[in-house]
């Protein structure tokens, strides 16, 4: 008696296709980039703004770290 198919997860590559509506046209991984063509831009403004909830959250997590590093205030 024949085994009943089983179904199997779609592959990335027919994830893409259902979203796009078409063949994703590059099979397994997607290629290296080369890295001395990455160029880095800050592009951050000069005074970023912080909330007193996210100074709070650095200091809970990270106050010991600073305090090593740049000694108790």
């Amino acid at each position: 008696m024949p085994r009943p198919s089983r179904a199997h997860e779609p592959t990335a590559s027919e994830q893409l296709e259902a979203l796009l509506g078409e063949p994703w046209r590059f099979p397994g991984r997607p290629p290296k980039h080369d890295l001395e063509m990455w160029a880095v831009i800050d592009d951050w403004p000069e005074r970023v703004p912080v909330t007193d909830a996210e100074i709070a959250v650095f200091e809970a997590w990270f106050g010991d770290l600073f305090d090593e590093l740049f000694g108790p205030v």
